[in-house]
């Protein structure tokens, strides 16, 4: 997984905030590798498979688009009619076409249950699928409509762990919010005093870390024992048996669940919805539909094996692929290359 091409440009992809605005902030790589760490700790805790865990971890965000869920939203709305995007959707088609670099086969060659996890680690898939999925699910069935397995979901609530933490870091580090701000939270408050009851006079900095190190052990010890519980009164004995369950069995408990609700509630009021972050996503906005509209018109702007003379849905479907294998940086020059730039 990490020697792909789509896992190296996520260097380069946003997660909150743009690259060029601080060398210390998350990108969809660090975070994707932060993933995978908290992932294969569960895992081996709760006598996993942490190999297949990790890899489906890895794989998660490979689908997405430059600057974060606003392009994905962006070009979700240009490919409605044209058989919808998501990017889970799109990372099952990097893995089993898309990175097409070896002589037998295309794609990675990666097993049903990498696959199954990639595509529903974040539950079963209902509704309407994006043609990605429709199309590949007719050659190989990937069991939508059930739970994936118990690694896969390992790998999605990896996931929550890791954002929720990093995302208050990232937020403190932006000056978005302080300290202070925030130790009026659940699990982050009472991570503080802890950390001032043992560490009095503690320099800020070392405080504030010791106390997201708290809070990072609160999920993950949270999570290990709920879901050591679920497992045991499931009665499932297989992974089959997991995923015919009618609900998860790797949970947050119902109590920090909805503790984290409420540090999501702040983090999306006062960091994804900040002015700093909605300047990133007017521009990407901007981006992604000028992009897509002008590769519409003339094809003839894509590179080598992308410029295609199909019909106007394989053009389409053709765009997005490109679209969404760009990195931030190359998205925001083609952009500035091919239009006025505003």
């Amino acid at each position: 997984m990490i020697h792909c091409s789509a896992f190296r440009r996520l260097k380069h992809k946003t997660q909150v905030f743009v690259a060029h605005e601080g060398d210390h902030f998350r990108t969809r790589l660090t975070h994707t590798i932060e993933v995978g760490q908290v992932a294969r700790t569960i895992a081996k805790t709760l006598n996993l498979n942490s190999e297949l865990t990790e890899v489906i971890a890895l794989a998660h965000d490979l689908g997405h688009t430059p600057f974060a869920h606003v392009g994905e939203d962006a070009l979700k709305l240009k490919m409605a009619k044209y058989g919808g995007f998501d990017h889970n959707a799109q990372a099952i088609k990097i893995v089993t076409s898309l990175e097409n670099h070896y002589a037998e086969f295309d794609g990675l060659n990666l097993s049903w249950e990498t696959l199954e996890g990639i595509a529903k680690h974040n539950g079963p898939v209902l509704g309407i699928l994006p043609y990605t999925l429709q199309d590949y699910t007719k050659r190989h069935d990937l069991e939508l409509l059930t739970h994936a397995s118990a690694e896969a979901q390992v790998a999605a609530i990896s996931d929550d762990i890791a954002y929720n933490n990093h995302d208050l870091d990232d937020g403190l580090r932006a000056n978005l919010f302080t300290d202070s701000d925030i130790s009026n939270l659940p699990i982050v408050g009472e991570c503080y005093a802890e950390v001032d009851a043992k560490y009095p006079n503690l320099d800020l900095i070392r405080r504030r870390h010791e106390a997201l190190r708290r809070i990072f052990g609160v999920m993950v010890e949270d999570v290990i024992n709920t879901s050591s519980d679920l497992m045991q009164n499931s009665g499932a004995k297989s992974s089959q048996d997991v995923r015919e369950l009618s609900s998860a069995v790797i949970q947050f408990s119902p109590e920090t669940f909805e503790k984290l609700s409420e540090i999501r509630t702040y983090l999306f009021k006062h960091m994804y919805r900040s002015e700093r972050v909605n300047v990133m996503r007017r521009r990407a906005k901007y981006v992604i539909n000028g992009l897509f509209d002008v590769f519409m018109n003339d094809m003839s702007l894509l590179p080598g094996r992308w410029a295609s003379k199909g019909s106007e849905l394989e053009r389409a479907r053709l765009i997005s692929d490109y679209l969404a294998g760009m990195t931030d940086g190359y998205a925001d020059r083609r952009y500035t290359e091919l239009t006025s730039g505003t």
